[in-house]
């Protein structure tokens, strides 16, 4: 093992260590309190989402606020992927692993971010990958790409499709700082893969199960925006 590697593999430990877990609960209850006053939360079929085991949670995404979002409707501890750029090392980087984050690469295939989600995903632990990569704008799921459903082919685990509706008036794209408004999350239906239990996972199978998670992805967005309007 590199030691570059090495560096990485102690990161996702730190980031699950029982320090990290405290830290984690603590920030979740905040953010849960707050969320509920400030932007009125409603969360919608949370007992939806799996009780142990791995599972790639697959949001909507229309803000800066979405990454946080569906961990506020599990008591599990949620990782997610931050832009590796706001990883500046010291007490700064250390804080984002301890609340759950890793850092992914946006610029072009990032195969560090691959390699830890997987072993995150097979640790166990629930990880959020945004279908559609970057904030996008509008009604509509725009531009999926295969990302959450190779993972979940490759470990054989489900995706959660979450419709998030309201965040896009609480921080628009552009904005630099949130706003009060009505936010309801929709939890999916798990969607558990068509794929053998072992040996390599056709590429048209990652292909038909991005086809169902947009459509179900898109389901629960509509009806998401709905009480959000």
């Amino acid at each position: 093992m590199s030691e570059a590697h090495a560096d990485e593999v102690e990161a996702l430990k730190h980031g699950s260590s029982l320090g990290a877990r405290i830290t984690y609960r603590a920030v979740a209850w905040i953010l849960r309190g707050f969320s509920k006053v400030f932007w009125r939360l409603e969360v919608r079929h949370a007992e939806r989402f799996p009780q142990t085991g791995a599972f790639v949670i697959a949001p909507v995404h229309r803000s800066n606020i979405d990454f946080f979002l569906p961990a506020l409707a599990t008591r599990r501890k949620v990782r997610w992927m931050a832009k590796d750029s706001i990883f500046v090392g010291g007490l700064a980087s250390a804080g984002l692993w301890m609340i759950g984050a890793f850092p992914v690469n946006r610029d072009g295939i990032d195969r560090t971010t691959m390699r830890n989600t997987l072993a995150l995903l097979a640790d166990g632990q629930p990880v959020v990958m945004f279908p559609e990569g970057r904030r996008k704008e509008g009604p509509t799921i725009l531009d999926p790409f295969d990302g959450p459903a190779f993972v979940a082919c490759r470990q054989r685990i489900p995706i959660v499709p979450v419709g998030i509706g309201g965040s896009d008036r609480a921080m628009p794209i552009g904005a630099k700082m949130i706003r009060p408004a009505k936010i309801t999350l929709v939890i999916g239906e798990p969607i558990y893969p068509d794929v053998e239990l072992e040996g390599r996972v056709p590429r048209s199978q990652v292909n038909a199960l991005t086809d169902e998670l947009v459509a179900r992805l898109q389901d629960v967005y509509d009806e998401a925006q709905r009480p959000a309007r």
